[in-house]
């Protein structure tokens, strides 16, 4: 990416940069405005292809499939990789097709694939399935020499655990219990529930006691700090129209409309100062 940003005029790389930090920072706790920051930085910088993939996982994280599959085909176009053809598949089910995106999984472009993106492929190609209510196939689509390896890589616990829960989906219980419990050995970072999903098989249920307390602070702290995001993100907007970096050739490019945010503040400073200036005029003509 920081290749790809040298291409700009180094003051407005900053400020992509700057607008691209924030997407990756947000978008897993508060994904609406890791887009409102994707949509700046392609603003910005719309022929980038980093910024492009960006704006694409942004556009998805929000469910707005149809902007990002978008995003990510210009960014497959502008780089040639193939990469983010999962991604693209899954959004292709996102939008009600998932015909289309069991035809991608037959596609020469899954060949090329490194193996954390073949078993991605292979997750969406089994979501296809169930989504098409054909469970016993998804099952078939999930078991491969990944799911059967006892070697634990970054991709096993999602694979485990879309195994189980299929199994479960299709009343295989026992097989599914077991799965989850693999599912829990790979999973060191939590990243499933499948602890949870166990605990329900076995009729445990959990009481959090401090739950609603936690949840009124969080709503305070929530308050407090969608006020502080707006605020920055509102700021980010203002800069970018001073540097404005349309792809006005790019086919899959849309111009923004003008934002609420867009609107100039100095005529309430001024108004502010010359109230003061009134206040202090009156003072020295009651001295």
């Amino acid at each position: 990416m920081r290749q790809e940003l040298l291409s700009l005029p180094k003051g407005l790389a900053e400020e992509v940069s700057r607008n691209l930090v924030m997407v990756a920072r947000l978008i897993d706790d508060d994904p609406e405005q890791a887009y409102a920051y994707s949509r700046i930085a392609l603003r910005l910088a719309s022929r980038v292809a980093a910024v492009r993939e960006a704006a694409g996982f942004a556009a998805y994280a929000t469910q707005k499939y149809s902007e990002a599959l978008a995003e990510f085909r210009a960014a497959k176009r502008m780089t040639g990789s193939v990469e983010l053809w999962p991604v693209m598949a899954d959004c292709e089910r996102g939008l009600g097709r998932p015909e289309r995106a069991l035809a991608m999984a037959g596609e020469p472009e899954v060949q090329k694939l490194d193996k954390a993106g073949q078993v991605e492929m292979r997750l969406v190609a089994a979501g296809a399935r169930r989504d098409l209510g054909q469970l016993d196939a998804a099952i078939v689509t999930l078991q491969s020499p990944e799911l059967a390896s006892n070697t634990v890589h970054p991709w096993t616990a999602r694979l485990r655990y879309a195994y189980a829960d299929a199994l479960l989906a299709a009343g295989r219980e026992d097989e599914a219990r077991e799965w989850f419990g693999k599912t829990l050995e790979a999973d060191k970072d939590g990243a499933t529930d499948a602890s949870d999903r166990l605990a329900e098989l076995d009729g445990v249920e959990f009481v959090d006691a401090m739950h609603d307390d936690d949840a009124d602070l969080a709503d305070d702290e929530g308050d407090e700090g969608d006020e502080a995001d707006a605020a920055e993100v509102a700021a980010a907007e203002r800069a970018s129209d001073q540097a404005e970096y349309y792809d006005e050739d790019d086919e899959e490019y849309e111009p923004l409309e003008d934002s609420a945010a867009d609107v100039d503040v100095t005529d309430e400073i001024v108004v502010g100062d010359e109230d003061e200036d009134d206040e202090r005029g009156q003072a020295g003509d009651k001295a």
